[in-house]
């Protein structure tokens, strides 16, 4: 089958060793819950095939010696509102109790000394307080403020580290602020920089891949992420928790090495429909993407490996959405910091902007309809230099989406029922985010965009 020899080709990239290869196969689907032995013959019934495999096949933990120093590789971070930061991780070696002194080993060589003052035990997704960590148990300790992943905890004051695999670094930024927008104020609770900052740094301590950092503005905060989803799950629950706030369009971390400056680029894969396959490979090209491997599966569907810019993914999945009707599959991963590749366009169309304030009226948008693709509905409220559609010309172009009808004595009051509009384009908060150079005015009902001085985008999130 073709997803086994995928992954036994894996498994050689990886340098597998022979005992590797040999690893049995299970089949089935995490998301209806059931897992066979082989693909063909049985019924599907639970994960029971799974468990099965995994208590023949993976032997229990060997480096788990309880008679050595307590050591232990901290793997996560939790955080307690009465402790603080709690270290998560396995202990490799030794007991730990509370009131124990460890020392805290970091990848700079340094060590703090401190206190075990609380600790807790892992059981499925339930924590519970313990008085003793056993070698081989997954545990969770706290009494160090400046905990960081892959650090290492013992009690053996001349230990040496365990070795860790580096994480990702960032490679993507946004700036958050407060909602200072025309409509601001008006859904949100939590709307100022004081409680902003305080959520921001709050997500921080336990989310080891976002760093938060004050600028020289005030209250603009700058947010750095693995990448535009990561930041777009923050924002999305901070919307949700009713914050109000303005975000900036992501922008790649650029690096100066060797006296030359670095962008981040990413290895990216992509499955779509034959007949979308050249259509893809333009739209990488267009966004500095370079062709690394292309292969026809038999099936139907093309899969495209390239290396890319990470600045080429912002807006790329609206493009492959548009592209392949929803076919389209792709994953990216952080590859290398390399030269940067030069000025990328991700959208060649202009905006329509409003030019007075008030409601927006079906009859004006009638008009509207024939220059670009509508963002409103008739009701909505609007102000000016609001953008209020798209216009596939170079220029944008100036509208006024409040316009009434003048009425006589020989029309009616409803004689606007009978208009016709074409549904305005629903924009997801990823969208958004990606549309254009802008601040995203971001509340619990809605979001707008502003683009350089005041043309903004109202939109109704999804």
């Amino acid at each position: 089958m073709k997803v086994h020899d995928q992954v036994l080709e894996l498994l050689l990239d990886l340098n597998a060793t022979e005992e590797q290869f040999e690893a049995p196969f299970v089949y089935g689907s995490a998301r209806d819950g059931y897992f066979m032995n082989s693909p063909e013959g049985e019924a599907p019934v639970d994960c029971t095939p799974l468990l099965h495999q995994i208590v023949k096949h993976i032997p229990a933990p060997q480096d788990a010696d309880p008679d050595k120093p307590f050591k232990m590789l901290i793997s996560n971070i939790d955080w307690d509102d009465y402790v603080g930061r709690v270290a998560v991780g396995r202990i490799t070696s030794g007991r730990v109790q509370k009131g124990d002194t460890l020392y805290l080993l970091r990848q700079d060589g340094s060590r703090v000394q401190a206190k075990v003052t609380k600790l807790f035990e892992y059981s499925g997704l339930q924590t519970t307080d313990s008085t003793v960590g056993e070698a081989g148990n997954i545990i969770g300790l706290s009494g160090f403020e400046d905990v960081d992943i892959g650090q290492t905890l013992t009690a053996d004051p001349e230990g040496e580290p365990l070795p860790f695999v580096t994480i990702e670094p960032p490679t993507v930024q946004m700036e958050f602020s407060i909602n200072d927008g025309p409509l601001g104020g008006r859904d949100g609770k939590n709307v100022t920089s004081r409680v902003i900052r305080d959520r921001l740094m709050r997500e921080m301590r336990t989310n080891i891949s976002i760093k938060v950092e004050d600028t020289d503005l005030a209250g603009v905060f700058s947010v750095s992420a693995r990448g535009t989803m990561q930041i777009a799950i923050l924002v999305e629950q901070m919307r949700r928790e009713n914050y109000e706030v303005l975000v900036s369009r992501p922008k790649v971390i650029v690096r100066e090495i060797d006296g030359v400056n670095c962008e981040p680029f990413e290895t990216v894969f992509i499955e779509v429909p034959d007949e979308c396959a050249n259509g893809t490979v333009r739209i990488l090209g267009n966004r500095r993407g370079i062709l690394e491997n292309m292969e026809a599966s038999g099936n139907g569907r093309t899969t495209i490996q390239a290396t890319i810019p990470t600045r080429g993914l912002i807006g790329f999945e609206f493009e492959l959405v548009n592209l392949t009707s929803g076919h389209g599959i792709f994953s990216h991963l952080f590859k290398e910091y390399a030269p940067y590749a030069g000025e990328i366009t991700t959208r060649q169309t202009s905006t329509l902007i409003s030019m007075e304030n008030g409601i927006a009226r079906p009859y004006a948008l009638q008009a509207m309809e024939e220059r670009g693709t509508l963002f409103i509905a008739p009701g909505d409220e609007v102000y000016e230099g609001m953008i209020v559609g798209e216009n596939p010309k170079d220029i944008d172009i100036p509208v006024n989406p409040t316009r009434e009808k003048h009425l006589t004595n020989h029309r009616s009051a409803t004689k606007n029922d009978s208009i016709q509009l074409t549904p305005p384009r629903v924009f997801s908060l990823e969208r958004a985010i990606e549309y254009i150079e802008p601040v995203l005015n971001l509340t619990n009902r809605s979001a707008l965009v502003t683009v350089c001085c005041c043309h903004s985008l109202s939109l109704q999130l999804k």
